[in-house]
């Protein structure tokens, strides 16, 4: 039986990432999918690498993963776009926020530009000139295609860097002896390792289901649409808007964001629901629309449902059609995805042994702050 310096269990972003930066230090490293390729959270979201969302500290790792994926770019086509992203004030008090964070942003030393009203009418087509009143740019950000990335990374890992990648495998049990940890799949693959470090997303049934049940973890289900094709509409980059403006950690910082959050409705549909409106284009010209937010602790993570609530996306494209004026409102596809969040950390780590770690719950940190927070946490395991 081989045995590596490392065994992955879970081939989603934090998975393949923390493989990636343990094949960089010269490690051999397996890694355990579940299917062919990664179907859940990694691959259900809108492919948007948005440090500038984040709080200082998730910031500066995601700021780290913007060279991780350029560098990955640069060696292997994985869709990485560099574009910017933009967040749109649609009134007086959310504009305050973005020169604000403009500011925040100077004295941090990350890249942002103000835009006016006119100067987001002409780089964004299609955008209304009744909801925008001006706009914070951050040229260094870059979207994917969340539907084939992390495939690509792992197709790159495995041909080029070495990768021991067993998909289609469920694993099942973990054992530790004299000589290290040994993990067993459903298809009864034995494998052995100094170290095993689990990504289970919000799987938590299968491998130490105790652990995530008396967690404070949450399951947290996302709504999104696709549009059909834009037949000649084409706007760059990740869209960010009022809505955003107001949810995401990085406007925490601003000095009137108290203030401006005590006036909100706390019983609007928006709030009910956790919804702010983005919107990404891929290649093909459709526009990813979302999202929305339904919390479940990990125990009751069932309770969700798989069924998608109707109310929910005719509220998202109601908000969206008064932010945009696309050439084709139908409709492709409508999906939701699941991911996990701690409700006192801002992720889960457990050592189950000195040689047995779990990591989860980074909540929709997870395509942006992943590749950044795998590097450190893999020097400090193999330090």
């Amino acid at each position: 039986m081989k045995k590596f310096d490392l065994i992955v269990v879970g081939g989603g972003a934090l998975g393949t990432f923390h493989a990636l930066h343990a094949l960089q230090r010269g490690l051999s490293v397996a890694l355990i999918e579940r299917h062919q390729t990664p179907e859940s959270a990694t691959v259900r979201n809108f492919g948007q690498i948005v440090p500038s969302g984040m709080n200082s500290k998730w910031q500066r790792m995601g700021r780290r993963s913007l060279e991780i994926y350029q560098d990955l770019q640069a060696q292997t086509d994985i869709s990485a776009r560099k574009n910017g992203t933009v967040y749109l004030a649609s009134n007086a008090e959310e504009q305050t926020l973005l020169e604000e964070l403009a500011v925040i942003n100077q004295a941090e030393g990350y890249a942002s530009h103000l835009l006016t009203k006119q100067q987001c009418l002409s780089k964004y087509e299609g955008l209304r000139a009744d909801y925008c009143v001006g706009g914070l740019f951050f040229p260094n950000e870059i979207t994917l295609e969340p539907r084939v990335a992390i495939g690509r990374v792992l197709g790159y890992l495995t041909e080029q860097r070495g990768l021991h990648y067993l998909p289609n495998q469920t694993a099942v049990a973990i054992e530790e002896n004299a000589h290290g940890c040994s993990v067993t799949t459903a298809r009864n693959t034995q494998l052995e390792a100094a170290k095993v470090l689990i990504f289970s997303g919000s799987e938590f049934k299968i491998l130490y289901p105790a652990i995530f049940e008396n967690s404070d973890i949450v399951a947290v289900k996302l709504q999104m649409i696709l549009t059909a094709p834009q037949p000649k509409q084409r706007f760059d980059g990740s869209i960010l808007t009022g809505l955003s403006i107001r949810r995401y950690e990085a406007f925490g910082a601003c000095p009137s964001y108290a203030s401006i959050k005590q006036r909100e409705d706390p019983n609007s549909f928006a709030k009910r629901w956790g919804v702010h409106i983005l919107f990404k284009q891929a290649l093909d010209g459709s526009v990813i629309v979302g999202d929305t937010h339904e919390y479940a602790p990990a125990a009751q993570a069932d309770s969700l449902g798989f069924d998608n609530r109707q109310e929910m996306n005719t509220f998202m494209l109601t908000e969206a059609q008064q932010i945009f004026q696309l050439q084709n409102w139908d409709i492709q596809q409508v999906w939701n995805g699941v991911y996990c969040q701690c409700k006192t950390t801002d992720i889960f780590q457990h050592n189950v042994s000195e040689n047995v770690h779990i990591v989860t719950g980074i909540g929709g940190k997870g395509m942006t702050g992943s590749p950044g927070f795998a590097e450190q946490h893999i020097k400090t395991l193999f330090a």
